[in-house]
């Protein structure tokens, strides 16, 4: 089967391996979708902090069904799509039902290889039925379901303002889910084009450009009180540490992405304040069918996805994904 490697950053090579067989409660599933992930680019870059090269990238997956496993749930031609967090189902946050941050975690594409191949053998309690939607749909459930887990962290209740920083895949994933919640959702990004994107597709008429004067705005869009809910999706160091001073007193700073770096803030600001500060890790299986819901019900935009290739391209043309003049949203290859 057709596979890729990211040998080392910046280094993607066409292989091919055998088809995998399945072990007990495992199903064989062929790949028929993988979205390509900030994550995915921060590998090929080389700014991934929990990754060992070669590895093969891509953990949004769409799949279809070849082998169950023996009494499954599922039958041969069941589409599927796949929560490519392999937890261990023990360990204390496994018990507590926070799988998303299990303490021997092994994300697919990041920990161990992932779907840019044709065919993968998983525990089907990873797979969950794509009834309903198209392909393209179940390969987006999990970096929708990202920004549906930082929203249910913040607890908004609606009617919030919420201010997101980075309008990158993630961040579109929070605005979309903050406004189903019924928060006035504000951006800001450096980037004129994501906020335009946000604008058109997702209906986000509050957007601000980083820059001089971009904290004024943010002040006017609020009345000087600054925001309800903070989410950060930049993976920039310098915009969390920015971050903590928009959000308002009694408020919520939730940290979505994720730097290789400390993290510092001023301590009196945020004990004035009575700041809540939260991490959000990945998502849990309810994330992920509270997307899809979403998704059948038509709250979820159609137009995420900008750019296509095929796997057998990727060699050739992932590189020019990690270019901004590309104007990359999401990215979706198939197989």
């Amino acid at each position: 089967m057709l596979t890729i490697v990211c040998d080392t950053p910046g280094a993607l090579t066409a292989t091919k391996r055998e088809k995998p067989v399945p072990g007990p409660g495992e199903a064989l599933v062929r790949v028929q979708r993988i979205g390509v992930c900030g994550t995915d680019l921060h590998i090929f870059t080389g700014n991934q902090p929990y990754l060992s090269y070669p590895r093969v990238m891509g953990h949004e997956l769409a799949a279809t069904v070849m082998e169950p496993a023996q009494n499954s749930r599922f039958q041969p031609g069941d589409n599927v799509s796949v929560i490519p967090y392999i937890s261990c189902g023990t360990c204390d946050a496994c018990r507590k039902g926070r799988t998303n941050c299990c303490r021997n975690i092994g994300v697919l594409g990041v920990h161990r290889d992932g779907g840019m191949t044709e065919y993968l053998c998983l525990p089907e309690q990873f797979l969950i039925k794509a009834d309903g939607l198209s392909l393209d749909q179940a390969a987006m459930v999990e970096f929708l379901a990202i920004g549906a887990h930082a929203v249910r962290r913040a607890g908004l209740k609606g009617g919030e303002k919420v201010l997101i920083a980075g309008a990158g895949p993630i961040g579109l994933a929070v605005a979309i889910f903050a406004k189903l919640e019924g928060s006035e959702v504000t951006l800001i990004d450096g980037r004129q084009d994501r906020l335009d994107f946000a604008r058109t597709h997702l209906g986000i008429s509050s957007a601000v450009i980083v820059g001089d004067g971009d904290r004024e705005q943010l002040s006017d869009i609020t009345d000087g009180n600054f925001f309800d809910a903070v989410f950060d999706a930049t993976g920039n160091p310098k915009a969390i540490e920015r971050g903590f001073g928009f959000v308002a007193h009694a408020g919520t700073y939730v940290l979505v992405s994720i730097v290789a770096s400390d993290i510092t803030f001023n301590d009196p600001e945020f004990h004035k304040r009575e700041t809540t500060l939260l991490g959000s890790r990945n998502a849990t299986v309810s994330d992920f069918e509270y997307v899809m819901a979403a998704m059948r019900a038509g709250d979820v935009p159609d137009a995420l996805i900008t750019h296509r290739m095929s796997l057998s391209e990727v060699p050739e043309r992932f590189a020019g994904l990690t270019n901004p003049a590309a104007g990359v949203v999401k990215a979706m290859i198939s197989v």
